[in-house]
């Protein structure tokens, strides 16, 4: 099992040290919060948030710390960038159907 590798888990725990520090920097208290109690419910879509603060933070482009206004609407152009659109294909076959040619 490759998780039980300990140099693996130390890297992954760096990781997830670095990502909380930088988030830390970049939310106030209100807006981590929020963050958080995303990631209880919708661990993907907190990670792709916490993706998009982090690059914007590396890229200088968040002036100051978010609030939790902030927060929502980065949500909220998330949601919209990874909304799945559902259909639903009826595919419908030609059955031959012997009813119509009943021979009494």
């Amino acid at each position: 099992d490759p998780s039980s590798d300990p140099s693996q888990q130390e890297a992954k725990q760096r990781e997830a040290e670095i990502r909380n520090t930088i988030l830390a920097q970049v939310l106030d208290q209100a807006a981590r919060a929020r963050l958080s109690n995303l990631a209880l419910v919708k661990p993907d879509k907190a990670k792709a948030v916490e993706n998009y603060l982090i690059q914007m933070a590396r890229y200088g482009q968040l002036a100051g710390k978010v609030s939790e206004q902030g927060l929502i609407e980065i949500l909220e152009k998330v949601s919209q960038q990874t909304e799945k659109k559902t259909t639903v294909k009826f595919n419908r076959r030609k059955v031959l159907d012997s009813d119509e040619e009943d021979d009494y």
